[in-house]
């Protein structure tokens, strides 16, 4: 069996960011996002994810410019992966369904214990260090150019035929409006990708390929019922 969870990243982020992530959830396949917890706008989103109890949150950790200002000090990244978490569940009233970070960054070999240390103390699973495979090639930009071609229905079609495997797999994304709120490089991307999260000729490639959407709640019940 192909099971698939689509995650939208930068849940909190804006506006415009939350608004397309509750449009991919319910007019499209997008089935879990990811909630950044010190943003002006993360408190909409938590209200929003709360009316929304079928769209499983994630913790989206945040450490910004302070990792760089910080790398030898353990304790203090601890602590604030540890002061976003509580923040997580005082804004939504529940625990996170997963663990990942902003431009990835557990993936640092100074945080990367410290990520893996909270992810098992609250029996989480983490972006790259689960059974659930990440799959991160449903973006529009690099070299500093913008590749909107990489979006399109027929980009991502090809890529649920090919690179989708058995077992469980994450579709990461980033739908939302442009903000004026919020500057980022990559803006007319998410907007894109919002449209082809939402075209229907994507549900029925997944329902070609035999492809099960799930989110992370539901992989936590199968982890629950797979024996030791």
């Amino acid at each position: 069996m192909k099971y698939l969870i689509v995650n939208g990243d930068d849940f909190g982020a804006s506006r415009g960011i939350n608004r397309g992530i509750l449009e991919a959830h319910r007019r499209g396949i997008l089935t879990s996002t990811s909630l950044l917890v010190r943003m002006p706008w993360s408190e909409e989103a938590a209200g929003l994810s709360r009316a929304t109890p079928d769209l499983s949150v994630g913790l989206h950790v945040d450490l910004g410019k302070e990792l760089k200002l910080t790398t030898g000090s353990r304790p203090w990244m601890r602590e604030e992966l540890h002061r976003q978490f509580t923040r997580f569940q005082e804004l939504t009233d529940r625990r996170p369904t997963h663990l990942d970070s902003h431009h990835n960054v557990h993936r640092d070999p100074q945080v990367l214990p410290l990520f893996l240390e909270l992810a098992a103390e609250h029996g989480l699973p983490m972006r790259e260090q689960s059974p659930v495979r990440y799959f991160s090639k449903f973006y529009g930009q690099w070299g500093g150019k913008t590749h909107l071609e990489q979006l399109s229905v027929e980009s991502l079609t090809r890529m649920l035929e090919t690179e989708i495997n058995e077992g469980f797999n994450e579709l990461s994304c980033h739908p939302g409006y442009v903000d004026p709120d919020y500057l980022t490089g990559y803006s007319r991307e998410r907007e894109a990708e919002l449209h082809t999260l939402c075209d229907p000729r994507v549900r029925k490639a997944l329902a070609e390929q035999s492809i099960h959407l799930v989110s992370y709640h539901d992989f936590a019940g199968f982890a629950a019922k797979a024996p030791r």
